[in-house]
């Protein structure tokens, strides 16, 4: 009976560190529900739900969770996996009711009313010139709440991370004691109006006006409901004046939200940041970080990485999309296999491609420099820049290559392309004049496509 407390132990454990390692729905999926069964002769047997999952865990995840279990008991240990039968079911339905109980106990009040995910972290949040600003004031909101850019506002398109940073904030509030809610502006508007038709307002205002932090995701959903913004307005209103700090996040600048505009003032009255897409160097940083608990080669990395991917969620969705092909087929991953898996991704005939043309043009229209100075060797500050942002969006935005650039923009070496990508990257940490007037010349190209 000790070996098997003893396997339990360490699997236990295990699982801990490779929750935080591996990325939730590939942990969700293959380990979650496995179950140790005993620790004999430095043989640990674990327990699948299918056979598809241990061929998985034994093909894919083996190394990854034999360090893992390495490091938790700091001996050398076999791990197999076999497909649980019928006389485990006691066994695996109790192992979750004791998950759930540790889950439980960790678990405050506060922590379970936040409606906060607990994978939104900080630590995971991959850093880019396209997010560094909106990460900074997250961070210096989560050290100074209510009293440094209050409120912060931060706007995207989807799948590009203000969600994760919104989340972050709450857990590192959460950690120094203050009452915390997240929740979408779709569910504020569901409790409000819930609150109306019951008679419940005054439950509704303590709910609310009560918390240290709130957290609105896609406050554009309020947008023409005057109703509802009357109830936000005096929600806001109420826990600023409190000094309570409150975050926000949108899909577009505050100001083109359809909003009353007393709210949009409050909001002008704080910080307002965007996350762009991310660029390559990030996308690569990114796929490195989603795939470190596999063994794929760093070219297939890179190859994704120059992909026109919109946001993160489709870079996650391209790694499990190349492990299921490569399962399914019976082949270890390649370059190839990589390539063919995530073929039809970027072979929809319906999408409407960004060429050069409509990038050229639409720079052209912003900044008033003309195609012929873009294209030109003048070396004025006000042409480099155009030159450069036009560099910079055919790269990032058109997805050309460095020669591809330097040829249409007048025989440019690729070298030269590459410096002024690395240029523009590095000011748009600090000028936000710049990132302005690209998010601009992008909210342009957009239109024009």
């Amino acid at each position: 009976m000790e070996p098997t407390n003893n396997a339990k132990s360490i699997w236990s454990a295990t699982l801990g560190l490779l929750e935080l390692e591996i990325p939730r729905p590939n942990f969700e999926t293959w380990l979650k529900d496995t179950v140790a069964d005993s620790l004999k002769d430095n043989q640990l047997i674990i327990y699948t739900t299918s056979p598809f999952a241990a061929e998985m865990l034994e093909k894919r995840l083996h190394s990854t969770i034999s360090r893992a279990v390495h490091k938790i008991s700091d001996q050398d240990i076999e791990i197999i996996f076999k497909v649980k039968n019928d006389s485990q079911n006691k066994l695996l339905n109790n192992k979750k009711n004791v998950r759930n109980n540790i889950s439980n106990n960790k678990t405050s009040n506060n922590e379970e009313e936040s409606n906060l995910n607990k994978y939104f972290t900080f630590n995971n949040f991959i850093r880019g010139t396209n997010n560094e600003l909106a990460l900074a004031a997250a961070i210096k909101v989560s050290e100074e709440p209510g009293k440094i850019y209050n409120p912060l506002y931060i706007y995207s398109d989807v799948g590009l991370g203000k969600t994760h940073l919104m989340h972050s904030i709450g857990h590192e509030l959460i950690n120094k004691g203050k009452k915390v809610l997240y929740l979408t502006s779709e569910t504020f508007t569901n409790e409000y109006i819930k609150s109306i038709r019951q008679g419940k307002t005054s439950t509704f205002r303590k709910k609310f006006r009560n918390l240290d932090v709130l957290l609105v995701d896609d406050i554009q959903f309020i947008s023409r409901k005057e109703q509802t913004q009357e109830g936000f307005f005096h929600t806001f209103n109420d826990l600023h004046i409190k000094g309570k700090q409150i975050v926000i996040s949108g899909d577009e600048p505050s100001n083109k939200i359809r909003l009353q505009e007393r709210i949009s003032s409050r909001l002008s009255g704080g910080l307002e940041l965007d996350i762009q897409p991310p660029d390559i160097e990030t996308r690569l940083s990114i796929l490195k970080h989603k795939s470190s608990y596999l063994e794929i080669d760093n070219d297939i990395l890179e190859m994704l990485s120059e992909k026109p991917y919109r946001n993160i969620r489709d870079l996650e969705g391209s790694i499990n999309r190349i492990i299921a092909y490569s399962d399914l087929i019976g082949k270890k991953i390649s370059l190839d296999v990589a390539e063919y898996a995530i073929k039809n991704l970027f072979n929809n005939p319906i999408e409407r491609k960004i060429n050069s043309d409509t990038i050229i043009k639409c720079v052209v229209k912003i900044t008033g420099i003309s195609i012929e100075k873009i294209k030109s060797n003048k070396r004025d500050k006000v042409s480099t820049m155009a030159r450069r942002i036009t560099m910079y969006l055919l790269r990032e935005d058109g997805h050309m290559t460095s020669s591809a650039v330097g040829e249409i923009l007048g025989g440019k070496d690729h070298s030269t392309v590459i410096y002024a990508q690395k240029a523009i990257e590095k000011t748009l940490k600090t000028d936000l004049v710049l990132r302005e007037k690209i998010t601009s010349i992008r909210e342009l190209i957009k239109v024009s496509v």
